[in-house]
């Protein structure tokens, strides 16, 4: 039986192999990845929940500092809705509003080009939310 340190680093490699046909990878000293795709910086870890259930957590910041406009909230809100994969978070700070997409799956077991595809069909809707969260008007 594998260890939980074992079971996620190897979860991350493959990630990583399967990240890198697309994009540059960087490794973290926590073992985490992290990217860019168009502008929208990205990570991915890994988290052993049980034995047999290896989850991939993709976070991507769609966008930072943003206006604190109501506007644009909504916008990101009827957007989430549309979403099939990830989450939207919108995060009022001091400074204007953040906006993150998060994804968790189980990933144990996939085959690298599935496991490719998957990710970058989450990593591209944050591309292009970022791309469209950018365009709003101010008011």
């Amino acid at each position: 039986m594998m260890t939980e340190a074992a079971d996620t680093a190897n979860l991350l490699t493959l990630a990583r192999e399967s990240l890198e046909r697309y994009l540059e990878v960087h490794v973290d000293d926590d073992g985490a990845l992290t990217f860019m795709h168009a502008d929208v910086p990205c990570v991915v870890q890994a988290t052993r929940l049980a034995d047999g259930l290896t989850v991939l957590s993709l976070t991507c910041v769609v966008a930072w500092d943003l206006p604190d406009d109501p506007s644009i909230a909504a916008s990101a809100a009827e957007r989430a809705g549309q979403g099939l994969f990830g989450t939207l978070g919108v995060v009022h700070t001091e400074r204007g509003m953040d906006v993150t997409l998060r994804y968790a799956f189980p990933a144990e077991g996939m085959d690298p080009s599935p496991l490719g595809t998957l990710l970058m069909l989450v990593v591209s809707t944050a591309s292009q939310l970022r791309t469209d969260l950018l365009g709003i008007p101010e008011s």
